[in-house]
């Protein structure tokens, strides 16, 4: 399976899963394919789209961008599933474990829950095996 770039991976407010840019349409349009099922969408300027590669958390230290944070926790997982984002104990044993430096006043439970879900989203249906920054292939 090829690398994860994670500049290319999108996620779209108010939008379940994750999706993989395409390219640009018209207008300033995003096409984008979504991770689980391969449906392709366009979506618009009103769209709020982030880039998992742009998406941080808050620690004592700064900010953990967020490859790292699934690299923590790829590593405190050990091989096993995460747990189901619902289960909130399971979700907050999982970082207290894996990045026990969190911020828990700027990093909340929601939060957690959306990464463990984008975690899950990527072990299933792409790979977190990542691409390093200078590895993404070069646009010409």
């Amino acid at each position: 399976m090829d690398k994860t770039d994670l500049s290319k991976i999108l996620a779209v407010n108010g939008k379940h899963g994750l999706y993989r840019f395409l390219a640009l349409s018209r207008g300033n349009a995003v096409i984008a394919e979504s991770l689980e099922d391969g449906h392709r969408t366009v979506f618009d300027a009103h769209n709020r789209i982030t880039t998992l590669a742009d998406i941080c958390i808050f620690t004592s230290e700064g900010e953990l961008k967020l490859k790292e944070v699934f690299l923590k926790l790829k590593e405190a997982l050990a091989g096993k599933d995460a747990p189901a984002a619902k289960d909130a104990a399971a979700v907050k044993a999982l970082f207290d474990k894996a990045i026990p430096d969190y911020d828990p006043d700027r990093f909340y439970a929601s939060h957690m829950k959306k990464v463990v879900e984008w975690y899950s989203d990527l072990a299933k249906f792409a790979s977190l095996d990542f691409a390093e920054e200078e590895e993404a292939p070069e646009e010409k």
